[in-house]
């Protein structure tokens, strides 16, 4: 099983001035963070899309092209490609150019997002929410698997016999897996395409997911696809300290973050009950020490088959040198106490 980790790039306030991190320091760390997993054995790095004023990165794939330069060995995915409201064509090219760049270590999640941002930002129609995904994923399938394409749908321009350059490094294909949120129908989809499953398990409990996940593995040999390629991953909030007080006193930073996105959403404030909750054994917040991580790790692994992990680790914008020692302990001795599981 593969263990990775995820970051949006989450931008705390800053309480001498008021405002916002600034962004450039934020990916900065974030660089210097991915270098750092590199060097310790981390599988994968995934990036994540925002356009917002509380997360510094709009542009996955620019800061996974920096990440690239700097490291050797670890998978460079983003997590996730808002595809709804981008351009297959220009996703396909960034990607490429960055497999290019990273020597055949780049993937692309693609999702519908849980912002809604990007659609006026872009030009984009709230009301063709579902068919440009499904449109779009198409083509970005094509693209990937045929050099020469035609194509034609309802909401973008045909392609006529075009090629789109360059072609990544595995024979053109590059490694895209389908990011969810927990629909049986965007999980059909991706199992009859023969898709690899990220699902994002983050709030209740991860039991409550085990149906849909068997209905992946039913549906994706229904579809006649090789069952020795299936590949399913879980994405979850994750923290790692062995210092007691660190932990407690991350719920500041987690609760921050989840009330900004709760305030647009009509939640109702984060409570210290909920993170205690979500922290036990059965609930979904893989925040902890190092054991405690590494036994939600197995457990996912033992109810889901799982073959990746991505741990989201920067939610509510930890400091650097908490980030840095939480990656630490994932990499030392997380993912060890897994392997020796």
């Amino acid at each position: 099983m593969e263990l990775g980790i995820g970051m949006f790039g989450d931008l705390g306030i800053d309480k001498t001035t008021g405002k916002y991190r600034d962004a450039g320091v934020k990916i900065r760390e974030i660089l210097e963070q991915v270098k750092f997993m590199d060097e310790i054995g981390i599988d994968v790095f995934a990036m994540g899309e925002h356009h917002r004023p509380d997360y510094a990165v709009s542009s996955p794939e620019m800061v996974l092209a920096a990440a690239a330069s700097i490291t050797k060995n670890i998978k460079l995915a983003s997590g996730v490609t808002v595809l709804s409201s981008s351009e297959p064509v220009k996703v396909y090219e960034d990607f490429a150019t960055l497999d290019l760049i990273s020597d055949g270590r780049a993937e692309i999640y693609v999702g519908r997002g849980s912002f809604i941002e990007s659609f006026p930002l872009y030009g984009y129609s709230l009301n063709d929410y579902e068919e440009l995904f499904d449109e779009k994923l198409e083509l970005l399938l094509k693209i990937n698997s045929k050099e020469n394409v035609t194509w034609s749908g309802k909401l973008r321009a045909p392609m006529n016999n075009q090629t789109v350059y360059p072609r990544a490094k595995n024979d053109g294909k590059i490694s895209i897996w389908r990011a969810v949120g927990g629909t049986p129908q965007s999980v059909l989809s991706a199992a009859q395409l023969g898709m690899p499953l990220v699902v994002a398990i983050i709030g209740g409990m991860p039991i409550q997911f085990k149906n849909l996940i068997e209905f992946y593995k039913q549906e994706y040999k229904k579809a006649g696809h090789d069952e020795s390629k299936m590949q399913i991953a879980v994405h979850s909030h994750t923290f790692v300290s062995d210092n007691s007080a660190v932990i407690d006193g991350y719920f500041e930073n987690y609760k921050s973050q989840m009330d900004r996105i709760g305030a647009t959403r009509g939640w109702a404030p984060y409570t210290k009950m909920q993170y205690e909750g979500g922290r036990s054994k059965d609930g979904a917040l893989l925040i902890g020490n190092s054991k405690q991580v590494a036994d939600k790790i197995a457990y996912l692994k033992e109810i889901f088959g799982i073959t990746r992990f991505i741990g989201h680790m920067d939610v509510g914008d930890p400091s650097h040198d908490l980030m840095m020692k939480s990656i630490e302990l994932f990499g030392k001795e997380v993912k060890p106490a897994i392997k020796d599981l």
